[in-house]
């Protein structure tokens, strides 16, 4: 059998520098974008399990839908962050766009809206935003306004990045594993483990989610890591890394390399960005939190890894 050739790695040119304090306002007005998008996605997809139907998917030009079924054709919607619009087309060869640029969201959402009904594709969606404190319906939500184009170009590059070296990850694991897969709601790009074992019920919730939406996410043991751009509490870009259920011993455990720690408020272990880049090479640093995490995670609770691993 011939040897697998080795992944090519990227040098630490090819992961962008961003700040996330110089484009929190951005970040947060291309959040609910993103849930404009991905609740139309909602709307349109089959159930899938842990909810990885309604997923986003990172692409040669920024985020896509991919293919979703309505009234025997399919709608396709692409965020385009080298030309900044977002791109809709439907597989009759009908096709629309919406320039991203600074506006409320209010008028994002009517844009997106009309161009659905020009493509008879209408789907109506709740207006409301998930997970997010203090949220503003999306038909109301005049105070989010802002676009960096080059703030939201770099954001894309980063999750290029860590789509790339995440894939690499997942290829390692036979077991059931989710797509890298880029999650609306929370606004971070991840990749999912399982032992095949259920798990005990989830009790913690989110803004304007249901219960049963995070019983359904973590319905089985995960082992997860994945990319936050400076959302969700740490307030700077990283990768992280989580179980559920977190085994007894999982905080202390040696997770690698040099600067990753485990946050006790976020009970996650977080590799901060700047720290990969600064590593010799980026693409191993991300590699060895992704690793060690998942080890420390499958030895504690006790994984059958010789039957889940690629050797």
């Amino acid at each position: 059998m011939p040897a697998v050739p080795p992944v090519p790695s990227a040098d630490r040119s090819a992961w962008p520098q961003l700040v996330y304090e110089d484009w929190r306002d951005t970040c947060e007005t291309l959040h609910l974008w993103t849930q404009v998008v991905g609740k139309i996605k909602l709307a349109l997809m089959p159930r899938v399990n842990h909810w990885w139907g309604v997923a986003l998917y990172v692409t040669g030009r920024g985020l896509t839908t991919s293919a979703m079924p309505v009234r025997g054709r399919m709608l396709q919607i692409d965020f385009d962050f080298i030309d900044h619009r977002l791109v809709l087309r439907t597989s009759d060869g009908r096709s629309g766009s919406v320039v991203l640029a600074a506006r409320p969201v209010a008028e994002f959402y009517t844009d997106v809206m009309e161009k659905l009904r020009a493509l008879d594709a209408e789907v109506h969606i709740w207006t409301m935003p998930v997970e997010i404190e203090g949220a503003i319906p999306f038909d109301r939500d005049r105070t989010h306004t802002d676009y960096d184009a080059g703030a939201a170009q770099r954001f894309w590059r980063q999750l290029v990045q860590a789509d790339r070296v995440l894939n690499t990850f997942r290829a390692r694991f036979l077991g059931k594993c989710s797509p890298v897969h880029f999650f609306w709601g929370s606004f971070d790009l991840a990749v999912t483990r399982f032992s095949g074992r259920t798990a005990p019920q989830m009790t913690r919730g989110a803004p304007n989610t249901g219960a049963w939406v995070m019983q359904e996410a973590y319905s089985h043991e995960v082992s997860s890591v994945g990319f936050w751009p400076g959302n969700g509490g740490y307030g700077r870009a990283a990768f992280y890394s989580y179980a559920y259920p977190e085994p007894p011993g999982f905080a202390a455990a040696p997770v690698q390399p040099a600067g990753a720690s485990y946050d006790k408020s976020l009970a996650q272990f977080l590799l901060p960005y700047d720290a990969v880049l600064e590593a010799p090479s980026p693409d191993e640093a991300v590699l060895t939190f992704a690793q060690s995490a998942y080890e420390a995670a499958a030895d504690l609770a006790q994984w059958d890894r010789a039957a889940l691993e690629r050797r």
